[in-house]
């Protein structure tokens, strides 16, 4: 049986955050993928989007993370050459109605240390954006773009520069707590048994169903794993926007919004559709209700200039009508259970917050040892 300190299971964004600030600190990492490349889950199917912390409850883990991690996403892509881009985004009021619920996020991000939105009227918006039609809007410049690649490529080679090691195709069969630590059973080519000091589940849509394979106390508190998903579509030519476009929160996501990638081009979504079970098909007969939604403040759009893109899917603590569940960070301190560290429902703005969430887990680690 090896030993390790840490063995951070999950090479997706918030994985890759978790090894490098962990090895940054001298702990001696292990990544577990099961897959043949890191970032091939949820980190490779979203909006790649640097989100500024406007509409999650003050206080909550994911107002708290999003926003300082917003600040040290830009400070490390900048020093490190991951390609970015501050192109700000208009949260739009369609109807007159929707202003009071326009006023009512702005006084939310403000709880948050959001302080640089700007008030729009329509024609503050008409001159912005011509192409939109709405009635009010909030100008939020610390809205960004982000090379999700690009920026776990950064992170996993800032890791292994500080001495952690990735294993590829290395599913984690099953593990146990056993005195201050967990006993894992590695699967692949070589399985192997690994004692860790420390195991941090990161594994996105399988988090929980990896908790499970954890015996431990933990897994009596473990929610239902939940999960809904999203699809894309995008526009064929240039889009007559600099700006990303972001309708009114719905319930489970943001709304079919407007995001542009670092070449300028231009897609929508995501939508929200519960599912049982991982899919990522994406239905090209949905482009009829992104049409009629995006035409609310996009009247001008084509229809036959949307076409199929891909499908991403959020890992929900909630099922459909509840409101939304704030991150889960379960540590020692919340349930008892030596060297274990849950994350649990990392969905939106999970991208924006990873670096945050590293440090996060970090000062579990390094407390609990302390």
């Amino acid at each position: 049986m090896e030993s390790v300190d840490c063995v951070v299971v999950g090479a997706g964004v918030v994985g890759l955050a978790c090894a490098q600030a962990l090895a940054s600190v001298g702990r001696e990492v292990i990544i577990l993928e099961r897959e043949s490349a890191f970032g091939t889950g949820i980190s490779s199917r979203n909006s790649e989007v640097i989100h500024a912390g406007l509409y999650y409850p003050a206080g909550s883990l994911k107002a708290r993370l999003c926003v300082e991690g917003k600040h040290m996403l830009y400070r490390w892509c900048e020093a490190r050459g991951v390609e970015h881009k501050r192109c700000g985004k208009l949260l739009v009021a369609t109807r007159p109605e929707q202003v009071a619920r326009l006023d009512a996020i702005a006084a939310s991000a403000a709880a948050n240390g959001v302080d640089d939105l700007k008030r729009l009227e329509r024609a503050d918006v008409a001159a912005l954006e011509p192409a939109l039609d709405v009635h009010a809007a909030l100008l939020s410049p610390s809205t960004g773009i982000v090379d999700s690649h690009g920026l776990m490529l950064s992170l996993l080679g800032d890791a292994e520069a500080h001495g952690a090691v990735l294993a590829l195709e290395s599913p984690l069969m099953s593990g146990r707590a056993e005195g201050d630590g967990v006993v894992l059973d590695v699967g692949g080519e070589a399985p192997m048994t690994l004692e860790a000091d420390w195991v941090i589940n990161a594994a996105g849509l399988d988090a929980v169903a990896l908790a499970r394979k954890i015996i431990s106390p933990v897994q009596s508190r473990l929610p239902v794993a939940r999960f809904a998903r999203g699809v894309y579509f995008t526009l064929s030519g240039k889009a007559p926007f600099s700006h990303l476009i972001y309708p009114m929160p719905e319930a489970g996501g943001l709304g079919v919004h407007l995001t542009l990638d670092l070449g300028g081009q231009a897609k929508f979504g995501p939508d929200v559709e519960w599912i049982d079970s991982i899919d990522y098909t994406v239905d090209a007969d949905r482009v009829g209700r992104f049409h009629e939604a995006i035409r609310h403040w996009w009247p001008d759009l084509d229809i036959a200039r949307l076409s199929p893109g891909y499908a991403g899917i959020r890992p929900k603590l909630v099922g459909p009508g509840d409101a939304d569940a704030d991150f889960r960070i379960d540590g020692p301190d919340q349930h008892g259970t030596p060297g274990l560290v849950h994350l649990l429902g990392i969905e939106s703005p999970g991208l924006t917050a990873c670096l945050a969430i590293g440090r996060h887990v970090e000062r579990i680690v390094s407390a609990t040892q302390a």
